[in-house]
């Protein structure tokens, strides 16, 4: 007596019940993976996008503001910061190195980063092809910057003034692309790298100033600004010394990525966690489904369950005929939740490329997916351990006197 077989044929005879029951599982077990694989996407980006800077300084306001502003590249920076003052930090003795940032322009929605080429050595990015910038409007692109617009070597395109599309052109001031960066699965995929000089040159006609190579020594040095600097401790000790001299000795405002980016993550925990609860729900929904079909079928099947043991079946086959088919929807309606877990990821991924704010993939499997296949697993069990029992307990003699 094949036990599979037999539930796979009793679950094929009831489709509808069937199908209604695996789509629950799969509902719900569908949220839980596409939950699954964006926070954990999502903490991945973040860490590495993170990784190797240790405080941020910028203009005084949101601490978290300045992190999403000048690492995620995800707000508007608060501000600028005086040249003179971001000089002085970077002399600080609890200071081993420091990145500038100067922000303000685009090009068609990715953002012109005016920084120095420590930035492209801090996420280890490597060129496809080209070389780093070496003098003012010059560009290197990042990876998605150049697949979405089709540039390459010796492209020219103006910047626009603002983050985000609309903004005026800067026209007559072109950038010139250098270098094409290859996919770094960081940040940089979708920024357009150049120097700080490039970005003061671009708006020092305020300033009267026309001759762009050589601008950084036209200008005065309180008229130079960054939006950012990002800063590597000479020390452990300096967590505890610089952001406090920073915020009580300067007009600056020095914020920590991981302090930051944890308290980030608790504000997405609490939507997180109630689209969990949700999918618990559902899943729960679907194991009384599973529950009440197979107890309602145990009436149904009593005289058949019972001929059965008359043909040599023990008690024990019959409670693992019910379990298996409380066990066989579950399982159905857990793989095709998985798949549609990847599915849904990959859609939002595509939806996040295409609004320029990161990315997320489909096709990454993890391990706890194993586990939430085992728990859909395990939870359709339970759903069917009373009807199993009930079946292990069949009165033969009973049953088939009352026909």
């Amino acid at each position: 007596m094949n036990l599979v077989k037999l539930s796979a044929s009793y679950l094929r005879a009831r489709a509808l019940n069937t199908t209604l029951q695996v789509v629950l599982f799969a509902l719900g077990i569908g949220t839980i993976t596409l939950l699954l694989l964006a926070t954990t996407q999502l903490d991945q980006r973040m860490r590495r996008d993170a990784e190797g800077i240790d405080l941020v300084i910028g203009a005084k306001g949101s601490p978290l503001q300045i992190i999403l502003s000048a690492i995620y590249h995800l707000d508007v920076p608060t501000g600028n910061i005086a040249y003179k003052q971001a000089k002085e930090i970077a002399a600080h003795r609890a200071v081993k190195k420091t990145i500038p940032l100067a922000l303000g322009d685009s090009y068609r929605g990715f953002r012109i980063a005016g920084t120095n080429h420590d930035y492209v050595a801090l996420y280890g990015a490597q060129l496809a092809t080209g070389r780093l910038w070496e003098k003012p409007l010059d560009v290197v692109i990042g990876a998605e910057v150049a697949a979405r617009t089709g540039h390459g070597l010796r492209a020219k395109f103006a910047g626009a003034h603002g983050l985000g599309d609309g903004g005026d052109m800067h026209e007559g001031a072109d950038y010139t692309v250098v270098g094409v960066l290859a996919p770094s699965g960081t940040v940089l995929d979708r920024l357009v790298l150049t120097s700080v000089e490039s970005v003061w040159a671009v708006h020092a006609e305020h300033q009267g100033i026309h001759d762009i190579e050589n601008v950084a020594a036209q200008m005065k040095d309180e008229d130079k600004e960054y939006t950012a600097l990002l800063v590597q401790y000479a020390s452990p000790l300096a967590a505890a010394i610089l952001p406090r001299y920073v915020n009580n000795n300067s007009d600056m405002q020095a914020a920590s990525p991981a302090y930051e980016t944890a308290r980030l993550f608790s504000i997405i925990g609490v939507g997180t966690d109630v689209l969990r609860g949700f999918a618990l729900v559902l899943v729960f929904s679907a194991a009384l489904s599973v529950f009440i079909a197979l107890y309602n079928a145990l009436e149904e099947r009593r005289y058949d369950l019972a001929i059965m043991r008359t043909l040599g079946a023990s008690p024990q086959r019959l409670m693992a005929l019910l379990l298996g088919e409380g066990m066989l929807l579950a399982g159905a309606g857990g793989l095709l939740g998985i798949a549609l877990g990847h599915g849904f990821a990959e859609i939002v991924g595509y939806a996040m490329r295409a609004a320029q704010q990161g990315s997320m993939t489909g096709r990454l499997w993890l391990p706890e997916e194993f586990v939430i296949l085992g728990f859909s697993i395990v939870v359709g069990a339970l759903a069917a351990l009373v009807p199993a029992w009930r079946a292990y307990r069949t009165d033969i003699a009973g049953t088939l006197a009352r026909g």
